[in-house]
């Protein structure tokens, strides 16, 4: 491993994995637990492949009750827990621990419900992204977000890490099209929060759930709202001089009241890894490139597509095409989601960062990461959502060069401390994980992050469940309970205690 550290393994836990692993056996039984080095190697890192650690032990289970014996078994125990959807997490949250027992949800696959009249879906949270929408598409009715891996990712990793994808600019992230949850607490307990009602009684935990990463519960059912596919909806592949132009316009596109079903931006290194890839017709000789789509109704759409012309002309396009058909459509896509994997092919190894920015800080953010890149010496493909400001810098390195790792850290750092600067955010959709975690203190304090710990706590109190991730420094949850004491005072000694 480079600079990331990880919870040092309980010896006296290891010492008794041949009686964890028999118990185990015995709660999920046939093929539900893995052992063994050969079959364990494959869960031993995500999408985050920086990093590796193989698991203490791997539970598959198929069944609510099965998950709830194995939480209610390792809490009893002092055994930790890693949930893990399909892997496809960015920054690391699903990285195993060596103590630990890596629960895969994956055997929980299918689509039990769909309800057209209340446009929801019920799902288990094995099922994935874009499996909601292939189960629905033929009644006219889609899931919105979607996410890059939409073809690969969970819809309980989503719940994890509240994914986003390239239409949440009109239609939001998981955590606006999520209306309930089913989830086992890591005593065993079964919870549910929300379902197809509109709204829930009581606190929103429906919320706190969504982006939890995996420190508060299992999911074991999910249930999403679906829409309605639009009437129409036609895309503009709109080329500018350079990044800051193409930032601008996208500024202006918003300030004029035009909300695109999806926004996207590349710069000219992500625009010809993409061209090489999927040639669907990128302008190669662009410094930026815009893909916007309107949908709706047809003269609607029309009508905002001459609108968004405009306003790229007078910020200097230098090409511009609109779909025709939704062939074409999708191939203007098709480009952007597979911007990952075409840089995948360029260089041995990157890392996908995610920071979110103010729009109106687009260029300036833009500009330094250049001169970020000429810093650490690294090259920076740049891909994002333009339209909510999320950030996706691919820093291309080469992990079996000396020294390629830390740099291309460093450079990642510096850009999510760049974002938080202009008034951003360290992270869209990505989550924390690992990857982030030490990065926390820069854009929150001790008493934040302490806060943030409580509610941990009153989930976890033993601290089991994704030990090591989200947060820098974990606090035992008495410590956190105590009453702070400054120079021999109480806060507020005029209230009475009892």
């Amino acid at each position: 491993m480079s600079g990331i550290a990880m919870p040092r393994p309980d010896e006296a836990v290891l010492s008794r994995r041949g009686e964890i692993v028999r118990a185990l056996k015995e709660m999920v039984p046939g093929e539900g637990v893995i052992d063994t080095d050969i079959g364990m190697r494959v869960y031993e890192t995500d999408g985050f492949n920086a990093y590796r650690q193989m698991p203490m032990v791997v539970v598959l289970p198929e069944t609510v009750e099965q998950v709830s014996a194995v939480l209610r078994y390792c809490h009893e125990n002092g055994v930790k827990v890693v949930p893990r959807g399909a892997g496809t997490s960015l920054s690391g949250g699903a990285l195993p621990l060596g103590d630990g027992v890596l629960m895969s949800m994956m055997k929980f696959n299918k689509v039990l419900d769909i309800d057209a009249a209340n446009r929801a879906v019920v799902a288990q949270p094995g099922v994935t992204n874009l499996g909601i929408t292939r189960a629905v598409e033929h009644l006219g009715f889609y899931y919105a977000p979607d996410p890059s891996s939409q073809i690969a990712c969970s819809i309980g990793g989503n719940i994890a890490e509240n994914s986003g994808g390239v239409h949440s600019l009109k239609y939001g992230l998981t955590t606006n099209n999520v209306l309930g949850l089913e989830m086992v607490l890591i005593t065993g307990e079964v919870i549910r929060l929300g379902g197809k009602h509109l709204d829930s009684e009581g606190y929103d935990l429906l919320a706190l759930m969504t982006g939890s990463e995996g420190l508060l519960g299992v999911v074991t059912e999910v249930t999403v709202r679906i829409l309605q596919k639009p009437e129409t909806a036609r895309a503009a592949l709109v080329g500018f001089p350079s990044s800051e132009a193409g930032g601008q316009c996208v500024a202006e596109i918003i300030g004029a009241g035009i909300i695109p079903g999806g926004m996207e931006m590349m710069d000219e290194l992500a625009i010809n890894f993409a061209e090489d890839f999927v040639n669907v017709g990128y302008p190669r000789e662009a410094g930026a490139l815009l893909i916007v789509e309107l949908d709706g109704p047809e003269a609607e759409v029309d009508h905002l597509l001459a609108e968004v012309e405009a306003i790229a002309r007078r910020n200097g396009a230098t090409s511009l095409r609109v779909s025709t058909s939704e062939e074409e459509r999708l191939a203007f896509w098709a480009g952007r989601k597979s911007a990952f994997p075409a840089v995948g092919r360029i260089s041995p190894d990157y890392l996908c960062m995610d920071g979110t920015i103010p729009r109106r800080a687009l260029p300036q953010v833009l500009a330094r990461m250049r001169e970020l890149s000429e810093k650490h010496g690294l090259r920076c493909a740049n891909v994002f959502h333009a339209g909510d400001g999320n950030l996706h810098p691919l820093i291309l390195y080469d992990a079996n060069k000396p020294g390629e790792l830390e740099r291309a850290e460093d450079f990642g750092a510096d850009i999510l401390r760049l974002c938080v600067e202009v008034g951003g955010v360290l992270t869209g959709e990505h989550g924390v994980g690992i990857e982030k975690r030490d990065l926390m203190p820069v854009m929150f304090s001790e008493d934040d992050l302490k806060q943030q710990q409580r509610v941990k706590c009153a989930f976890d109190p033993k601290q089991l469940l994704n030990p090591g991730k989200v947060f820098p420094e974990l606090h035992r949850c008495a410590e956190l309970g105590r009453m702070h004491v400054s120079k021999g005072q109480l806060p507020f000694p005029d209230i009475p205690r009892f």
